[in-house]
């Protein structure tokens, strides 16, 4: 039965969180990144976005071993709280497109006439 309930409370959290952007249109979610899995990842701006339920205030060394490891790896990671997601999506939403404007990708596509 909790399990039922984690992939409904996920279901609804994505159906808010899809609102995003047309900037971070290209996010993927439930991506793994080595042995983790991440909640929305935009490989092209490196961004690592995790929504995070009440045992996560219980967890917070495993999540700062996560973000580490993520870092190390070239990510930025954000973290909001399920309630950050269902009561101010838009606030959530603004820091989400600042940090994707705000941080190019790292890796730039080489152009299609073979000149960079």
């Amino acid at each position: 039965m909790q399990a039922i309930r984690a992939r409904q409370n996920f279901c609804t959290k994505f159906q808010t969180v899809r609102e995003i952007p047309r900037e971070i249109e290209t996010c993927r979610r439930q991506q793994p990144i080595g042995r983790y899995i991440v909640d929305f990842v935009c490989f092209e701006n490196r961004l690592i976005i995790e929504v995070d339920g009440g045992q996560h205030a219980a967890e917070k060394e495993k999540d700062i071993e996560r973000d580490n490891y993520f870092m190390r790896n070239g990510f930025k990671v954000l973290r909001f709280w399920n309630n950050e997601i269902f009561t101010n999506i838009e606030g959530v939403l603004e820091v989400i497109r600042t940090k994707c404007l705000n941080h190019p990708p790292l890796h730039p596509l080489p152009s299609r006439e073979g000149n960079i």
